[in-house]
């Protein structure tokens, strides 16, 4: 069960980070359109939304059903990383995604997104990246505690 746990981790962990730190800048480096880079990015970033929500939701049904009396308190440690990086998740892709793509939307029917929208998208963005981040960082502990 150990050893599925650990892959679960890194298969989440190890999605996240690449789509987030290398496939996503790499797309808006290259792309001479920055729409289409942020097209292809918010698909990868909805994959990745989707794949953390079944490998947390898989982890903790393995932590909550599997019990080991001399893990019970690392299961504990590992239930509350995961549960925060679900929240994570759920709050910056499923919550602020929307009305990103929704300000999105509102600039693409006219062309150029005014002043006060960018900015409006520019905070939601930031906001959206320190959820990555906090998550990425989690996903350390994750990775280390879940050996």
């Amino acid at each position: 069960m150990l050893r599925a746990q650990v892959l679960i981790a890194t298969l989440w962990v190890g999605s996240l980070w690449t789509i987030s730190y290398i496939v996503a800048p790499t797309l808006f480096s290259i792309l001479p359109e920055k729409a289409l880079a942020g097209t292809i990015a918010g698909q990868l970033f909805r994959t990745q939304a989707w794949l953390s929500v079944i490998c947390g939701s898989v982890l903790m049904a393995v932590l909550l059903f599997h019990h080991d009396g001399a893990r019970s308190r690392q299961n504990k440690a590992l239930l509350a990383i995961v549960g925060a990086m679900l929240i994570c998740t759920l709050v910056g892709y499923f919550g602020l995604q929307p009305t990103m793509a929704v300000l999105r939307e509102a600039a693409d029917t006219g062309g150029v997104m005014d002043a006060d929208t960018r900015t409006k998208f520019g905070v939601l963005h930031g906001i959206s990246a320190g959820f990555t981040l906090i998550q990425s960082l989690l996903g350390i502990a994750l990775i280390l505690k879940a050996r």
